[in-house]
């Protein structure tokens, strides 16, 4: 039972330590997502293809980047950028560099919409928030959260 109780005591410890939570990185707030991407429609066309991304408006904290990874995985991303709070700047655009979003704050920090990291340089060591994609069909995907 002693062993028990150091051992949970430890990962209570380590868990909850305040290297692991980086208090920059909480800036987006948990956006209610359920989109449906038919990939047969002209404005989703393009993620037939890897590595197209295309940008959804009107959802979550500042649209979705969806991207196709290769032809079993595609991505949702909130186009927000973790970093900042919600501004006009903070909203992510393409780089047109490969995956490669970007912020268009001072610090233009960016993002790969292939892994959702950020690239050396960013301010803050926050990542890309992510949505849900459910392979539903026939080109049709299901993005929530």
């Amino acid at each position: 039972m002693k062993k028990l109780f150091i051992t949970l005591s430890c990962v209570v410890i380590f868990a909850c330590s305040k290297n692991d939570i980086n208090s920059n990185c909480n800036f987006l707030f948990d956006a209610g997502v359920n989109l449906t991407v038919n990939t047969n429609l002209p404005q989703f066309n393009q993620l037939i293809y890897n590595s197209n991304a295309v940008y959804v408006d009107g959802y979550g904290n500042a649209g979705i980047w969806l991207y196709r990874a290769n032809s079993t995985t595609l991505y949702a991303w909130d186009a927000a950028d973790p970093s900042h709070p919600l501004e006009n700047c903070s909203v992510l655009t393409d780089s047109g560099i490969g995956d490669i979003v970007v912020c268009g704050c001072d610090d233009a920090n960016e993002y790969s919409l292939g892994t959702g990291y950020g690239f050396d340089g960013n301010t803050q060591p926050c990542t890309l928030q992510a949505y849900r994609v459910e392979d539903l069909g026939n080109g049709i995907y299901l993005v929530s959260n």
